[in-house]
């Protein structure tokens, strides 16, 4: 793997992670399944992660083309998704979950629902947020099969990382205490909101550089 590739998997890692956001989704988490026997919320928690990492995938594999069919350029999708993971990134500044990736407490799941589904699988860890991202790297990655290869290593590693963090997420809400968490959070938060202004910057000269080669 050369320096490229290898920059561009671990800025793909960084990014994913702090979109998922498994520490955000460890205090829902605890509180959707604190009344399941401990076998069952082991169940819950790897079916949630095995669907969240099949959406992501279906939007790895599937991303040019459905761009393709909907004739959205690169640069328009690159700056609607900056804006859209900047929206994202703001109310984990003030320390809660994305609102477009957290649900409210009447919205959770009702009797007879499966909470690997919703809330958990969508839209807290595959969420908009998620979509999106995997879509703009996606799209970074131009069809090279390295880059797409490495895309789909780093959403796994991501979601391994995810259930070893949600698996000892009652110990380690507690270990950290709730003031931690929300402090990691806020950090997250920023470092979100300054890959979103990024997005939107290529989004933003790649399209005025098209212009002027057209020219």
């Amino acid at each position: 793997m050369d320096e490229s590739l290898l920059q561009f998997g671990l800025k793909a890692l960084a990014t994913l992670f702090v979109v998922v956001g498994p520490l955000g989704v460890a205090p829902s988490f605890v509180a959707l399944t604190e009344e399941m026997e401990l076998a069952k919320r082991r169940k819950t928690l790897l079916r949630a992660l095995l669907i969240a990492f099949g959406v992501t995938i279906f939007f790895l594999i599937g991303g040019h083309a459905l761009l393709g069919y909907l004739g959205v350029t690169v640069f328009a999708f690159s700056i609607s998704g900056g804006i859209l993971l900047f929206m994202t990134s703001l109310p984990m500044l003030f320390g809660h979950r994305p609102a477009l990736q957290s649900p409210e407490r009447d919205e959770q799941a009702s009797i007879g629902e499966d909470v690997a589904v919703f809330p958990l699988a969508i839209p807290l860890l595959s969420g908009p947020g998620t979509i999106t991202t995997i879509l703009l790297l996606a799209n970074q990655a131009r069809a090279n099969t390295s880059r797409i290869w490495i895309l789909a290593l780093v959403s796994a590693a991501v979601y391994l990382i995810s259930w070893c963090l949600l698996y000892a997420s009652e110990r380690l809400i507690a270990r950290l205490g709730e003031g931690k968490v929300r402090i990691l959070t806020r950090v997250l938060g920023i470092v979100l909101a300054a890959v979103a202004v990024q997005y939107v910057l290529n989004g933003v000269g790649g399209y005025y550089q098209s212009l002027l080669n057209g020219q």
